[in-house]
């Protein structure tokens, strides 16, 4: 059931209408309005909704199990499971709208007792509840093709197609009944557990700077102060800290290995990311040559780019605080958050006034949460909620550019969600592989606008320099990330880690990707830690590399477009989880299975470090 996998995706604090929003140097920043959900966790409708959800579950059993083989042969079988479908859909879609609260709450304070029972209790009950639905897709694929496809005439039933076929492609690699009931059920006390008992861990650390006991975001953004000492003494805080309380992370790190290698061993996944390109639709081939094109272009991205940028400072070698540091010449200053909204707004509304109106609702219906807050979960995410609502995004801003992107990065999640919303609860969901695309084409979309109004030969360079820090941020170092995860799955397959053995594998993938112009200093080696795709997500990352290649690709065909490039676009994020990627690219003169189309989106990053290096 898709819900219970946006509960975990997402995380916390009850909002309602009047919350007041928050005041910082940044000007005012927005809180969510999460009563368009729940209006609080106390709330009556609440209570009645996971009622609602645990008969609606019982009912759908009685209804249903044992009968899908027999009924769907029938003449009217198309239209008879296409009830049952719609019954689905219609109970998956409360149970995201219930999971999606407890969540956001939980994200908005993961440290409160009373959020935080809130929501282990509401997890539980939808475990428990969809505990009743798991017959339907163990059944429905053991349903013959030929049967299937019959029902699948009945223009009822064609509807569910995508979602039917996507489904059935996990057949291969399902259990028997009684095996799945128990994966679902154990799921609450293991891997969910542990997920939660990093969140609240996280949330709770503090890393003493100047005197001060800071929570890790702030200390996180201190890392990009441009002060180079305010920089080292963060470093060295999160370094202290990380020490302090490794035991811990490298247990979780340990269990939910060995945990994700049972459920893959008993599914028969062969290699450790087999099952998440299995989620993603996507061949591992493709990823496996988009990783080795990314690997290959170190020399010619990060390494050169960080060659540049030590020269920037006068040094031969960065210390590693200052990888993201300020660059010398680039503006000072905090952008408020007025400015960022307009900068984001004006870049989506030229490129498409549909994509500015949807995003802009995010500003005006307080779709938002910006301030940073103790206990807040740290980075950022869209939520997409449910189709019967709409996405939340939250984001800890603090005025710096690389914020200003996360907006737009955010923002192109949301508007993908609220477009592909109209697909319903069951095809709305798109794999990560294009999901990341809408976030990324919509920084593309504020960096161009901005170079293209950048008079300055100076602010060019560092619009430049910023864009390709992002891109390496993006593309390079998340595939670091998902060889780091390839190394610690693999090894775990043998037996436990040492926190001191994954630092080890850190410090050679960050070596390998970084290069010899950053100096990797005692104390980096955990700063694997607070990744938290590596705990709620395994092998995520790639889809953040495999977006920015393909929009830079997606770009030059836009730059060299003729009209209604846009309504393509549109056309494409609208169609949610309703084609394979594959598809989608087709009308764009794409394919993710050349081998050279990943060069083709790196040379892009290459080509703007040619322009720094020309700029000296």
């Amino acid at each position: 059931m898709t819900a219970k996998s946006r509960a975990a995706k997402s995380s916390r604090k009850a909002a309602t209408s009047k919350a007041p929003a928050a005041r910082s140097k940044t000007g005012k920043l927005p809180e969510w309005n999460l009563a368009d959900l729940y209006s609080g966790i106390d709330a009556p409708e609440v209570a009645r909704d996971l009622a609602k959800m645990d008969a609606d579950c019982v009912a759908f059993e009685t209804d249903f199990k044992g009968k899908l083989a027999e009924f769907t042969a029938r003449d009217d079988g198309g239209l008879w499971l296409a009830g049952a479908v719609k019954r689905y859909e219609a109970i998956d879609d409360l149970a995201g709208r219930l999971g999606s609260y407890a969540g956001l709450v939980h994200a908005g304070d993961s440290v409160d007792p009373a959020i935080s029972k809130f929501y282990g209790d509401v997890s539980e009950r939808l475990t428990a509840a969809s505990t009743h639905l798991l017959f339907f897709a163990l059944e429905l694929n053991r349903v013959e093709d030929d049967v299937i496809e019959r029902a699948m005439q009945a223009p009822e039933l064609g509807h569910y197609r995508p979602w039917i076929e996507d489904l059935r492609k996990d057949k291969p690699y399902q259990l028997e009944d009684r095996v799945e009931q128990l994966f679902h059920e154990k799921s609450q006390s293991g891997y969910a557990a542990w997920n939660r008992l990093f969140d609240q861990t996280i949330s709770a650390l503090r890393f003493k700077v100047g005197g001060k006991d800071l929570a890790i975001e702030p200390t996180l953004n201190f890392m990009q102060d441009r002060a180079g000492e305010k920089r080292k003494a963060a470093a060295n805080a999160l370094a202290k800290t990380f020490k302090d309380n490794e035991r811990t992370f490298a247990l979780i790190t340990n269990t939910l290995a060995k945990d994700k290698e049972i459920s893959d061993r008993w599914r028969g996944f062969k290699d450790v990311a087999d099952s998440r390109h299995l989620n993603n639709r996507v061949e591992r081939e493709v990823v496996d040559a988009l990783v080795a094109s990314v690997r290959a272009a170190y020399p010619q991205l990060s390494h050169r780019y960080y060659k540049l940028k030590a020269g920037w400072f006068k040094k031969k070698r960065l210390p590693y605080w200052d990888r993201n540091a300020p660059l010398p010449f680039a503006a000072t200053g905090t952008i408020a958050w007025p400015e960022a909204q307009k900068m984001v707004l004006t870049a989506y509304r030229g490129f498409s006034p549909r994509m500015a109106e949807i995003a802009e609702r995010f500003f005006t219906d307080r779709w938002i949460d910006a301030p940073v807050r103790p206990g807040k979960a740290p980075g950022a995410f869209s939520h997409p909620t449910t189709p019967s609502a709409h996405p939340y995004v939250l984001m800890n801003y603090q005025g710096k550019p690389r914020d200003v992107m996360t907006l737009a990065h955010e923002l192109g999640h949301g508007v993908h969600q609220v477009l592909a919303a109209r697909n319903g609860a069951l095809m709305a969901p798109t794999p990560l592989t294009l999901a990341e695309t809408a976030s990324v084409f919509g920084e593309m979309l504020t960096f161009k606008r901005l170079l293209s109004q950048t008079k300055s030969g100076k602010q060019r360079q560092a619009l430049l320099a910023g864009k390709v820090e992002d891109m390496i941020n993006t593309v390079v170092r998340q595939i670091a990330f998902y060889t780091f995860e390839r190394a610690v799955h693999t090894e775990r397959r043998n037996g436990e880690l040492t926190a001191q053995r994954i630092g080890e594998i850190w410090l050679s993938v960050q070596g390998e990707s970084l290069g010899p112009s950053i100096e990797i200093k005692p104390g980096y080696e955990n700063f694997w830690m607070y990744i938290p795709h590596f705990i709620h997500s395994p092998f995520y990352v790639y889809a953040y590399a495999f977006g920015d290649c393909l929009v830079n690709s997606l770009y030059a065909v836009y730059e060299n477009a003729s009209e209604g490039f846009a309504e393509r676009y549109l056309d494409m994020l609208a169609a949610g989880g309703t084609k394979h990627y594959s598809e989608l690219l087709r009308p764009f003169g794409l394919d993710a299975k050349d081998p050279k189309f990943w060069d083709g989106g790196l040379s892009v990053i290459a080509g703007m470090i040619d322009e720094l290096e020309a700029i000296g």
